[in-house]
């Protein structure tokens, strides 16, 4: 998985010469030590670069420019430390199309209050320096995050680090390439979607290759390195007892493998980093790639079914966004339901293709047969997803815009057997009840597949909303349907 200190965000103090050459320089040195301390806070994934104090209109659209082009450059922080007219910011902030974090800070926690004078007055203005600079972006209409306390704070790092994950994220969107084998589900409406207006709005390219392509890099698979994957096979889960080698079904599992070494070769050569298929769509294959998906997702990869382009986009970024992180993110989709009224839970599966990121324990390899999608059986891993919070997110075409949807949920440990259900699974309780959350999911257009995260929280989402100006819905302990219903009403107004 990505190594996220490959990534920069530019640590930029604004000032202005008023004060005098002391002064900057102090500004200048308070701004490397904070820059600093951010670097090297293991919360923060990505590298933090001090860059000199701007305190001219041309030093700020120079950097400002400058942040546009740099390769590794995802994002910048903004500072106050004295006052910097905001007039001077107009240009530099018009150019600007890097995600944008307003630290509203100052270098000294606590009034000295036996020594404070006008000198120290001069320097530390950050209280009416960063409201000078958060009007302009108010009045230019720019989103940005905006973090407020001591710079040291816990709760001010945790705050910089989500965003930076999601500026990673972003910047990984904008240049993703998806590739699909076959179109989508037949007759199925939300996995569909304007992929024109996708690559206007996050930058992804959408593209379809014909089975066939696949088909023949599979068939190209050398006998050698299936059987390297197979031992992988063996070496990492546990193996059904037909599969192993010597095994009535053993031929399978090479089948198996030899798919996932071609869907991997074609996504290298690609430069694809997520992929959909669909089951009515895969001639010329022997089995659905069941374990082939979970394991190229839990390599990093994104996947959505049944041609689900739009959730395998936000499967790869979310994995980009937790990369470091414990837990895990899969493709998801909301199955079925237990309405045990003292316990009402909804089960999370799909027909093969959960991610072993998610799995409480060492999976179960296995084969069952598939009443769908005329192959022969399929391999696959079969778990449990443990308990702990989590949520669900979904991306929406609604026709004049994207909507990004978030379900806070309560994952439960799974009790029961389930001696017949031969698919990985997760069992959680959507907040804040069941019958508000999924009443709400289903007012708001959520799809039925999911991107399921046991260690991403609804502020990253929300930062990405912010980052990409698309419209956000949040499920959680405090909606309020009737409430919800008019926050609907007013985005269409907003939107219309």
């Amino acid at each position: 998985m990505l190594n996220l200190k490959q990534f920069d965000v530019w640590f930029v103090t604004g000032s202005q010469h008023l004060y005098g050459e002391e002064t900057l320089k102090q500004v200048d040195a308070h701004s490397q030590i904070i820059a600093n301390f951010f670097d090297q806070a293991p919360q923060i994934p990505v590298r933090v670069v001090f860059k000199p104090v701007v305190k001219t209109p041309d030093e700020i659209y120079k950097i400002c420019q400058e942040a546009n082009v740099a390769p590794n450059c995802v994002g910048i922080i903004t500072w106050m430390h004295t006052f910097s007219p905001a007039k001077m910011w107009i240009r530099g902030l018009s150019v600007l199309k890097k995600p944008l974090l307003h630290l509203h800070t100052q270098f000294n926690r606590d009034i000295p209050w036996a020594e404070i004078d006008m000198d120290f007055m001069n320097l530390n203005q950050s209280a009416h320096g960063d409201r000078e600079f958060g009007f302009i972006m108010s009045r230019m209409r720019l989103n940005r995050k905006i973090v407020v306390g001591f710079w040291q704070e816990s709760a001010v790092l945790s705050k910089i680090a989500a965003w930076a994950r999601v500026a990673v994220g972003a910047y990984e969107l904008k240049t993703m390439k998806v590739v699909r084998f076959g179109d989508n589900m037949r007759q199925v409406a939300v996995t569909d979607g304007d992929k024109v207006a996708a690559e206007m709005t996050f930058g992804v390219s959408v593209n379809t290759h014909g089975i066939g392509d696949l088909v023949a890099v599979i068939n190209q698979i050398a006998d050698a390195e299936v059987d390297q994957l197979v031992a992988e096979y063996a070496d990492s889960y546990t193996l059904m007892a037909s599969l192993q080698k010597g095994g009535a079904q053993h031929t399978s599992l090479r089948d198996a493998a030899k798919i996932e070494l071609g869907l991997r070769a074609f996504l290298q050569d690609g430069g694809f980093t997520a992929y959909t298929d669909t089951f009515e769509d895969l001639h010329g294959m022997t089995q659905l790639p069941g374990i082939a998906s979970q394991r190229l997702m839990a390599s990093g990869y994104g996947f959505g079914g049944e041609g689900d382009w739009k959730t395998s986009a936000m499967v790869r970024t979310l994995k980009v966004m937790a990369a470091g992180l414990e837990g895990g993110n899969s493709f998801m989709e909301d199955y079925t339901y237990h309405f045990d009224p003292t316990n009402a839970l909804v089960l999370g599966s799909h027909m093969l293709e959960i991610c072993p990121s998610i799995a409480a324990d060492k999976p179960s390899c296995e084969i069952h047969p598939l009443g769908i999608g005329g192959k022969a059986d399929p391999v696959r891993l079969v778990f449990n997803a443990p308990a702990g919070p989590a949520i669900n997110v979904s991306l929406i075409d609604m026709g004049n815009r994207f909507r990004l949807l978030v379900n806070e949920v309560e994952a439960v440990e799974v009790t029961e057997a389930l001696p017949k259900l031969p698919v990985a699974r997760a069992l959680w309780k959507p907040y804040p009840d069941m019958q508000t959350g999924c009443a709400a999911w289903i007012l708001a257009g959520g799809a039925h597949h999911t991107v399921y995260s046991q260690n991403l929280t609804t502020e990253h989402i929300e930062d990405f909303a912010d980052m990409f100006n698309v419209e956000l819905v949040v499920i959680d302990k405090n909606t309020n349907l009737r409430q919800l219903k008019n926050e609907l009403r007013w985005s269409e107004a907003a939107y219309r």
